[in-house]
């Protein structure tokens, strides 16, 4: 196996601490189910993921800011390469981990964090878990259980949720064909690119 890249860093969330709990904020936008079969064990997914991607979703790790945007290859160096912006208006992200619908596009906004950033996930895709520090909320995958990053609530963002779920790009996958519900809008302002003051 290939060693896992110096830019990634150990995160207290690689220990679970206290109960699981699925995704309960109010939520406007429809279930999405794909099926595809899990690995079983670390080897397994050794094989299926990239050492950076094995580091995160499996053992917590996380990837350093901007690290999405300024890499090559990696998801919104290449939205803004294939797609002219890191906000597209179609199409839905998914884990990388097991292809489960996360997110749909116009949920991501401009939280100007540094991480990829989306107010709202599919219901029932996103599970909680209190990090180990006492003050952040990790979230996971709840198909896989991957370490996705964690969601902030109540930073004033003018979201219809007031959440940010601040999420490693290396765990996700941007599919442009997929559908997403007509009524899930985008936040005017924060999906240009501008930061709000």
């Amino acid at each position: 196996m290939a060693a896992v890249l110096p830019l990634l860093f150990a995160s207290p969330c690689a220990a679970l601490v206290g109960p699981v709990r699925a995704h309960s904020a109010p939520s406007r936008l429809p279930a999405v189910r794909a099926t595809a079969p899990l690995p079983d064990s670390e080897e397994g997914w050794m094989t299926v993921l990239s050492p950076n991607q094995f580091a995160v979703l499996r053992k917590a790790a996380t990837e350093p800011p901007g690290f999405s945007e300024l890499t090559e290859g990696e998801l919104e160096f290449e939205l803004k390469k294939n797609f002219k912006s890191k906000y597209p208006d179609q199409g839905a992200y998914a884990c990388v981990g097991c292809n489960q619908p996360l997110y749909y596009a116009r949920t991501k906004f401009n939280s100007g964090c540094g991480w990829p950033a989306f107010y709202d996930g599919v219901p029932g895709a996103i599970e909680e878990r209190p990090d180990p520090d006492g003050s952040r909320v990790e979230i996971v995958c709840s198909k896989c259980k991957g370490h996705l990053g964690h969601v902030f609530k109540n930073e004033g963002f003018p979201t219809p949720t007031n959440e940010r779920h601040c999420v490693n790009g290396i765990c996700l996958k941007y599919d442009p064909t997929a559908s997403q519900p007509e009524d899930v809008k985008a936040v005017p302002g924060l999906t240009m690119g501008e930061i709000p003051k």
